[in-house]
């Protein structure tokens, strides 16, 4: 970390919202103007939306993520964590991966922390969940997927096998219904090269405790995509919840009970909780509350914008509905994070502040392979697709949307690449453990018992 006598504009989180405001606020900035300083516990930015798709192997994992020091070369970032702020003082706490956490001072501040995943109480949930808020966690899933194919190849236990080859998500929003869409897939495909798992002999359960799913594309898709993902095989269950999952053992509120090796938690996000230790007016669900300008209420030299923030949705509220916030999609972060940019220039210059205004341009879900639905916005008027069209639209926004052009070329290489190539079913589960086979190698020889040397016998 250097130090400076410029004006430090401190950005709290390498995110979406992060990355790109940091980078407007180094295109708009002048020449030694301000330091800007990006403090995230990873070195890399993650494009979520593309996490089911690295979950099914069908985009490298190493493209869904975008290097925070080669995107921002004249920031700096520091890979931490940013325990607490003191206002007063204009002084953030941050806590290294490694070594004594230290004071960092700053003049403006911006916060883009982001969310995790929204838990509940639920016994056994910590111990055998999945989420789906990180590249580690997809690239985890697909691991244990064929994992426990291998499993239930080679065992002769009926049970053994009953229980690795059923899958339960829970969570029918985009990311659960994504993320099961694209899992039954490789699923579908991997089961080719087994001998004795085919794809009937597997059992996939969605759960949601809503009485729909999807429901970012509006009811009529949402049930279309209900009826697609049901006449794949996939059991879904509406209006129920999941009460307990202690060693795999999988009770539902309907009832219903169930083995299952494999748990995908997907059931919503909450603002990231350290938000309260910064001092921050909060909103009902702990979100930072901030003004249409995305300035944090009763400040002038703090911003905050994206799933941990409760921005004002201006433009539905000139239609008429009152009360109404941006939701958390990639949409308004993206155009969120160029607003608090230029925000914040304009604040450190003294100029007027600009709203963030943007109308909904509809959304786009991904269910596998060539197939998915869309809902596009142009005026008044709502398209709707489904099957492959929907598809090509969901990954044409995307792989758009995706930051840089190097990893945009990365993606559409890979989308590329798989029209003519098979999808690759090989499991790397040990990458998790990358020590052991050395551990076991480097073990000392245990120590042969030393054998008495036998009397001789008495003389007679």
């Amino acid at each position: 970390m250097s130090t400076t006598e410029r004006p430090r504009i401190l950005v709290v989180g390498g995110g979406y919202v992060g990355l790109y405001a940091a980078r407007r606020i180094l295109k708009k900035m002048r020449y030694g103007e301000a330091t800007v300083t990006v403090v995230d516990p990873r070195s890399y930015m993650t494009y979520q939306p593309f996490l089911p798709e690295a979950a099914a192997g069908s985009i490298s994992p190493r493209h869904v993520v975008v290097p925070l020091r080669r995107v921002l070369p004249k920031a700096e970032v520091l890979t931490g964590r940013v325990t607490t702020i003191d206002q007063d003082r204009k002084v953030a706490m941050v806590a290294p991966l490694v070594g004594e956490s230290y004071e960092l001072p700053f003049d403006y501040l911006v916060i883009a922390l982001g969310a995790v995943s929204r838990t509940f109480p639920i016994p056994g949930l910590a111990e055998q969940g999945i989420g789906m808020k990180g590249i580690e966690e997809a690239i985890g899933l697909r691991n244990h997927v064929l994992e426990q194919l291998d499993k239930a190849d080679s065992t002769t236990s009926e049970e053994v096998r009953r229980k690795a080859l059923t899958f339960v998500f829970v969570g029918g929003g985009f990311a659960g219904a994504e993320t099961i869409g694209e899992v039954e897939d490789l699923a579908r495909d991997a089961a080719k090269y087994y001998k004795s798992v085919k794809r009937e002999d597997m059992r996939f359960v969605l759960v949601d405790a809503a009485d729909k799913i999807l429901p970012e594309v509006g009811p009529k898709l949402g049930q279309y995509g209900k009826e697609h993902l049901e006449g794949r095989g996939i059991e879904i269950y509406l209006n129920t919840s999941m009460d307990s999952c202690v060693d795999g053992h999988v009770v539902l509120k309907n009832g219903l009970e169930v083995d299952s090796n494999t748990i995908v938690w997907t059931a919503g996000v909450k603002p990231n909780p350290v938000l309260a230790r910064y001092g921050l007016p909060l909103g009902p669900r702990g979100h930072v509350d901030t003004r249409t300008t995305l300035q944090v209420q009763g400040t002038d030299y703090i911003w905050a914008a994206g799933d941990n923030a409760q921005v004002p949705d201006v433009a539905a509220r000139k239609a008429g509905i009152e009360n109404a916030w941006c939701p958390p999609n990639a949409q308004h972060a993206l155009r969120q994070a160029r607003t608090l940019g230029d925000n914040v220039i304009s604040g450190m210059r003294g100029f007027p502040q600009k709203d963030y205004e943007h109308a909904n341009k509809g959304a786009v879900a991904g269910l596998g392979l060539h197939k998915g639905v869309a809902m596009i916005v142009m005026g008044k008027m709502k398209i709707k697709l489904k099957g492959r069209l929907a598809w090509y639209m969901h990954r044409g926004y995307h792989g758009l949307a995706m930051p840089t052009w190097n990893r945009k070329i990365r993606v559409f290489a890979d989308w590329t690449l798989a029209m003519f190539l098979k999808r690759e079913v090989v499991s790397l589960g040990a990458i998790e453990s990358p020590r052991e086979e050395f551990y076991e190698a480097a073990k000392p020889a245990p120590t042969a018992a030393a054998n008495p040397a036998p009397e001789k016998a008495k003389a007679s």
